[in-house]
């Protein structure tokens, strides 16, 4: 079994942007969940259908990750922050696997408040291990949070 993936899902470029950092300082593989119909149009008309599916509980089709989600133990999981929980493309992939005995570090993008994010990610991410999330925020894609408070996540994470 592989040591670590990142898995990732984001929109606008500032969630892939830590993944990016994290594989950087502790390595690892990456893996961007990605829909199968990308979000189009103005950042309103985005916004407006990403509340919409969050309303709903909506879960789109994801495409298949580019690695064997089965082959890591330790698990490295971050979304935007959308209407206070996940991305509704991340809900979709941690449906969709089985997660007794992985350990898994979650992250958050956003630009406000973090809402029910990281008991979303508990909730979904059935028998495994949850590990203390970290709460990036940017203003547009501005880093908001201190480098050093993200640095000092990243390197807490075990082998």
């Amino acid at each position: 079994m592989k040591d670590r993936i990142i898995v990732y899902y984001s929109l606008g470029g500032n969630t892939r942007r830590i993944a990016e950092w994290i594989q950087q300082e502790i390595g690892g593989d990456l893996a961007e969940i990605q829909t199968v119909r990308p979000y189009t149009g103005s950042y309103d008309d985005i916004v407006d259908q990403g509340h919409a599916e969050v309303n709903r509980g909506f879960r789109p089709e994801i495409k298949p990750l580019k690695a064997d989600f089965n082959d890591y133990r330790q698990v490295i999981l971050g979304s935007p922050v959308w209407w206070y929980t996940l991305a509704p493309a991340m809900n979709t992939f941690l449906e969709s696997q089985d997660w007794a005995g992985r350990e898994v570090y979650p992250y958050a993008t956003n630009g406000g408040w973090i809402g029910h994010t990281f008991r979303d990610f508990e909730r979904a991410c059935v028998n495994a291990r949850i590990h203390t999330g970290l709460d990036v925020k940017f203003n547009g894609s501005a880093l908001q949070t201190p480098e050093q408070e993200i640095q000092k996540w990243i390197l807490s994470i075990s082998n």
